[in-house]
């Protein structure tokens, strides 16, 4: 089976997320697409994250009963912080029946010379990546395995959501509706530091 990997720390997923997941799923020759929550990405800070568990429940919420795109906790179990290329690995090793292939955004693209053993990712897995309209795709985007997707892109970030929590100011239409009643009965965001 062809497996997408949608790594995020998903803190919360918003609607920008899933017209992704829905994207990918529907536009490619996977058969499946697993959204990682991220414990803990060793290129941000983890006091803004909410706590691992929550960030996967508020994903299984959002994703609903979509059997094409599941939500995935594997990076829970994997020592912290975590990293793409032994995540692959692990992967690869307990699913030796499966594809895996990454999906990006290009910002990401952009900066994978900085990930832990970047060559043997682009080297060894299909890349599918969705366009940043503030980021210009380097020249590694031309490499045979990587796909560019023409996505549907919303300019909203989960910072910015934390952002309106803070500030007590409605999130309706910006996360999944099954998020946005959750997040109104559980204060999941409202008492963490720098949102």
């Amino acid at each position: 089976m062809k497996i997408g990997l949608f790594f995020g720390s998903f803190n919360p997923v918003h609607v920008g997320h899933m017209i992704i997941a829905n994207y990918v799923i529907t536009h490619t020759a996977l058969d499946k697409l697993w959204m990682v929550v991220t414990p803990h990405n060793p290129h941000k800070e983890k006091k803004s994250l909410a706590r691992d568990y929550d960030r996967l429940h508020l994903l299984t919420l959002a994703i609903g009963d979509n059997f094409d795109i599941l939500p995935s906790d594997i990076e829970f179990k994997l020592p912290k912080p975590s990293y793409t290329i032994d995540t692959l690995t692990y992967l690869g090793e307990k699913y030796p029946q499966h594809t895996f292939s990454l999906i990006m955004g290009g910002d990401n693209l952009a900066s994978l010379h900085k990930w832990k053993n970047y060559e043997k990712i682009i080297e060894n897995y299909d890349i599918y990546v969705y366009k940043r309209p503030t980021h210009e795709l380097p020249e590694l985007a031309e490499k045979a395995n990587i796909t560019i997707l023409d996505a549907p892109l919303l300019s909203i970030s989960s910072s910015y959501i934390r952002s309106l929590i803070a500030q007590k100011k409605s999130i309706r239409y910006l996360v999944p509706e099954t998020v946005y009643d959750y997040l109104n009965d559980v204060p999941i965001y409202r008492n963490l530091v720098n949102q």
